[in-house]
């Protein structure tokens, strides 16, 4: 056989055989989803005392109440009968065991490394990468200990107070968000910006009010060639340079996330201070590796411990727990169920705590860039109009509670579409302020209460409602919703969070039969934005070979730049 045909067969996965609408739980599905359409939230609860009690899930710190979700016992026996033809279990196997489950690429998909302990051994290609993990994690918390307590100092003498990170994607997001989230417990005397648009706004706004000579770019970039993380990288140099006027400026204020040791030291940044990862690593899951630096400068190395076994307890949870039981198996299934067999196309995550705010944008690089997949594993294409075919990738968006009460609820509750939604609540506030928290879990569980049942002509009715306001005032209810309860927003809590989203997301796509762990949608606008650089900053009118629109913009352009 030759390489490149046994290459493509240790790609080969077991689980893509079988089109999913030819699979009989997937059938039984379509006719139960259409035998209990008419069938309401309210009835369900009236009939089932125990259903708010009985429909929930609890692990990691977490607890689960999807008794609001538009399910029945059967539904859940059937979802879960199709979770196990579809092969969610063995394919899970497939990822711990450090398969090549990402055939188009040819990489394993291993983030579950990150986060394993030193006792745990993960295997890839014959290796235990373990060692290797826990290298980077020992050589990130004696750089960051360094920088927190001042030994690590800039050019001039003088410790670094404030952190820029650079990046873009899963570089950017999940650092962003972790330092967010985990705000409360980090050095208030540390500032942290995040650069990551190459719009160049963001990179002057970001590094306005900061000192060059007390800051730490970190750059991350795992080839160390992204069109925008390198344009703002070179912004940041010049920054630098421009105020400290010595190029041996850069070796200590620049630390790289690559794993292009050439490039780095081409840049002026010591290789010494090269944080790498590996190919197995995806960028979407990537912030629990050495592109968490940031986080880890911000909470220690401690709290970067805590938020690794976070991640792993749900790891663990998930790869163990019956599917019944398993809060990422239940999340992942209720995702589907609601997208291909009740026709919802978005799913609203909502978190009531202000910490969470970028909790959301989050999870939609991980949730859509991962099921946003028009064609199956074997590469047949899923059209949901065609016969047999079917819908992935709901839409994943939200703001924080209460804000997003003012703003789109008013869509959820009385819009035409039905948006499932997923609130997430602490029971204690980290900031505690009068009544604040009572009021904010108040508000949790009457919109969740308020989805489910709504309120009909018949009550307003009895309320006194004139009559041509009660069409106005009826609120439909049967609107699906999830709620996840936890005590309060810690690393561990936070790692447990994330592991939660990852794995209902992997469940999703083995049910779909996609890839979950490629992103090619995201390759041709970087292709053609390639061509389109050197045509707008040509000096003489360069010769355009695009449509008449692009070709008719580019030159307007021109035009309005002189």
């Amino acid at each position: 056989m030759s390489g490149d045909a046994a290459s493509q067969a240790a790609c080969e996965t077991p689980f893509d055989a079988m089109a999913r609408p030819q699979l009989p739980a997937w059938q039984e599905l379509e006719a139960h989803a259409a035998a209990v359409s008419d069938t309401s939230l309210r009835a369900l609860f009236d009939s089932d005392a125990s259903r708010g009690t009985r429909l929930t899930a609890e692990a990691c710190g977490l607890y689960l109440d999807f008794s609001k979700q538009r399910v029945t016992d059967e539904t859940l026996q059937l979802l879960v009968k199709l979770a196990r033809s579809a092969g969610v279990a063995e394919r899970a196997e497939a990822m711990f065991r450090g398969e090549r489950i990402n055939v188009t690429e040819r990489r394993a998909v291993l983030h579950v490394a990150l986060r394993a302990p030193k006792s745990q051994q993960i295997f890839f290609d014959g290796e235990d990468v373990v060692p290797g993990v826990h290298a980077v994690l020992e050589a990130m918390g004696v750089f960051a200990n360094d920088v927190r307590e001042g030994r690590w100092t800039g050019h001039t003498g003088r410790p670094i107070r404030n952190v820029v990170n650079i990046g873009i994607g899963g570089s950017d997001l999940g650092p962003v968000m972790a330092c967010q989230a985990l705000r409360h417990v980090s050095d208030r005397s540390l500032t942290l910006r995040f650069v990551s648009n190459v719009d160049g706004t963001d990179f002057a706004e970001a590094v306005r009010d900061l000192d060059p000579a007390e800051t730490l770019c970190i750059v991350s970039s795992k080839t160390f060639t992204t069109q925008e993380t390198m344009a703002n990288a070179g912004s940041a140099r010049d920054w630098v340079l421009g105020a400290l006027e010595d190029e041996a400026a850069i070796a200590r204020h620049f630390v790289a996330v690559s794993t292009n040791a050439d490039a780095v030291a081409a840049f002026g940044i010591d290789t010494a201070n090269m944080f790498g990862f590996w190919d197995w690593v995806g960028g979407r899951y990537s912030m629990d590796s050495a592109i968490g630096l940031s986080t880890m400068i911000a909470i220690g190395p401690d709290g970067f411990r805590e938020l690794l076994a976070g991640f792993h307890a749900m790891d663990e949870h998930f790869r163990s727990a019956p599917f019944d039981e398993n809060l990422p198996v239940l999340m992942g299934l209720l995702a589907v169920w609601n997208t291909t067999f009740l026709g919802c196309r978005t799913l609203a995550v909502l978190p009531y705590d202000q910490y969470l705010a970028r909790f959301p944008a989050y999870l939609q690089q991980l949730t859509m860039e991962s099921c946003g997949k028009r064609v199956t594993l074997a590469g047949e294409p899923i059209d949901p109009a065609a016969d047999g075919g079917y819908t992935t990738g709901p839409i994943y968006w939200g703001e924080p509670g209460t804000n997003g009460q003012h703003s789109f609820y008013q869509l959820i509750h009385q819009g035409t579409e039905v948006i499932p939604c997923d609130f997430i609540a602490f029971a204690n506030s980290l900031n505690p302020l009068g009544r604040h928290h009572h009021l904010l879990m108040a508000n949790v569980f009457a919109q969740a209460e308020a989805l489910a049942f709504g309120k009909s002509s018949e009550q307003l009715v009895a309320e006194g409602c004139a009559e041509w306001l009660i069409p106005h005032r009826t609120f439909p209810g049967n609107r699906p919703s999830s709620t996840i309860l936890a005590d309060r927003l810690t690393p561990a809590l936070l790692g447990s969070l994330i592991a939660l989203y990852e794995h209902s997301v992997f469940v999703q796509g083995a049910i779909w039969n996609i890839n979950c762990f490629d992103q090619w949608g995201v390759e041709l606008g970087k292709q053609l934005a390639g061509k389109i650089v050197p045509e707008l900053e040509a000096t003489d009118e360069p010769e355009l070979a695009h449509d008449s629109s692009t070709n008719a913009l580019i030159r307007r352009y021109r035009r309005m730049r002189g």
